[in-house]
């Protein structure tokens, strides 16, 4: 999944509207087959996580009315065999890549799965080690770390592949910590739970 940010380029168009607002007039994201999905047609909850710049695991809990646990899939160091210019990852740069689901405690339901690279180089130690041990999800720890950062929306969409046979729609953005770019995270959310 790495690869879908290998040689992105940082969007030059200007600003994007999802940066620093959550309502755009007539807006639109693109849809699998590259046709516009006009965004006011998307369940309001849904609208609302795709543009947040807060916390997922918090809203979801409070939406969903349950505890919302990180399950980790997936959690390795690899090489880069690109740039991710989106943080700014040159090509042979170690980086942690990390797939996990967030699923609510009582029900089971997967609400979203989250894909994430980590320049952990550039992250304190204790944040760090509480991250590589699976402590908690990312927002939290940052939440929780007192760590001053910010998120940037760097796109949403509809996720070209189904993900268990259903239709999902994703946003990717990238954490700002100590002014540089450190951690880029895709969001999964199947369409069918936020109707």
């Amino acid at each position: 999944m790495v690869d879908r940010y290998y040689r992105r380029p940082l969007p030059d168009s200007g600003p994007n509207p999802f940066q620093c607002q959550g309502f755009v007039r007539n807006g639109t994201i693109a849809n699998a087959g590259g046709e516009p999905l006009p965004i006011e047609t998307l369940p309001p909850f849904l609208r609302a996580l795709l543009v947040t710049d807060g916390t997922v695991t918090k809203a979801l809990e409070a939406y969903f009315w349950e505890p919302v646990v990180v399950d980790t899939l997936r959690q390795e160091f690899i090489v880069a065999a690109d740039e991710i210019p989106w943080i700014a990852v040159k090509p042979q740069d170690q980086v942690l890549v990390r797939e996990a689901l967030l699923r609510g405690s009582d029900t089971g339901k997967h609400y979203a799965q989250a894909f994430s690279v980590i320049r952990t180089a550039l992250i304190p130690s204790s944040f760090r080690e509480r991250l590589i041990n699976r402590e908690i999800g990312i927002g939290v720890l940052i939440r929780d770390s007192g760590l001053e950062s910010f998120r940037e929306v760097m796109e949403v969409g509809v996720e070209p592949e189904p993900i268990e046979g259903a239709r999902a729609l994703y946003r990717t953005y990238r954490i700002i910590i100590d002014g540089r770019p450190v951690i880029l995270i895709s969001e999964t959310f199947p369409l069918e739970l936020y109707l």
